[in-house]
């Protein structure tokens, strides 16, 4: 007798919207945005609703490609981990092969939506994140600690993107929000990684804690990188991009978060792992909120 064929499972659509990893790309379309009105500003522009949109739009979609790419080429190593074995990849849920299709179309049609419909500065900045998140940080992950500050370069390049999409170019204003971002993400990523450094030993992470377990190094770096990101932070009131609340506001949550690494280098725990996460992803918004209420009213 011949076998009756069984139907295709269905996959759901939630978990290919899990694969994009959509509170990062919330982050990554926040962070953009504020490169763009910042942009605008600075050359007096009126903002252009649907430029934004598009522009919003393809950033979205190029750093959500990324996302699920990263995942294609980690399955193998997130299976092996415990708070990422459930992803859609190692779960078996979506085939590898869907995946990478699914993130190389978003990934190249973001960066062409910004090409054809913004400039070609944005979907050039838009493609070189993604080919250094997905061909140089996700490989290095498992070849040097280092990756972190590698890792970080693509993670700050969102305001980059807007600012270009609005002015066409890149000044001063654009890298010093690069900077910021670059700077905080050391602390923030490195609390995570003390937090889940057997995890990520088990997976094959070369992440910092897993190299270099005394943590004399990671700690010193988590100290450095939140010290100088105050003065960093307060760059915009330096070249005239922002007045005194932003000077003051920026000054106070950096001086904060400061704090909270100083706790953990002293500390060493994951208690204080969590707390300095937490910190970073709250002083982020506040951080974002307090450029946003300045250009208001600077």
């Amino acid at each position: 007798m011949n076998e009756i064929a069984q139907p295709q499972k269905t996959v759901p659509l939630s978990a290919f919207l899990e694969l994009t990893k959509p509170r990062i790309g919330m982050m990554v379309v926040v962070t953009a945005s504020i490169g763009y009105f910042l942009g605008a500003s600075s050359i007096g522009q009126m903002y252009d609703l649907r430029l934004f949109l598009l522009a919003m739009l393809g950033t979205a979609l190029a750093g959500s490609g990324a996302s699920v790419l990263n995942q294609y080429l980690e399955r193998d190593a997130d299976g092996k981990m415990e708070r990422t074995k459930n992803r859609p990849l190692p779960a078996g849920i979506i085939t590898p092969s869907v995946a990478l299709y699914y993130g190389v179309i978003l990934a190249l049609g973001g960066c062409f939506l910004l090409l054809f419909t913004v400039n070609i500065m944005a979907a050039f900045l838009a493609l070189q994140s993604t080919f250094l998140y997905v061909l140089v940080y996700t490989p290095m992950k498992r070849l040097s600690w280092w990756n972190t500050s590698v890792g970080a370069i693509p993670g700050a390049m969102p305001p980059l993107i807007g600012w270009a999409a609005a002015t066409g170019s890149l000044d001063a204003g654009a890298w010093i929000l690069f900077a910021v971002l670059y700077i905080w993400q050391h602390p923030h990523f490195y609390a995570i990684a003390w937090m889940y450094r057997e995890d990520y030993a088990r997976g094959g992470m070369k992440m910092l804690p897993v190299v270099k377990p005394d943590g004399r190094n990671m700690f010193f770096q988590v100290i450095f990188f939140a010290l100088i990101m105050i003065p960093v932070s307060l760059l915009p009131k330096v070249i005239g991009m922002s007045g005194w609340f932003y000077f003051f506001g920026a000054l106070i949550i950096g001086l904060g978060f400061l704090v909270y690494c100083i706790v953990f280098a002293k500390e060493r725990n994951d208690q204080s792992a969590r707390k300095v996460m937490y910190a970073s992803i709250i002083y982020l918004p506040l951080w974002l909120i307090i450029i946003a209420i300045d250009t208001t009213i600077y």
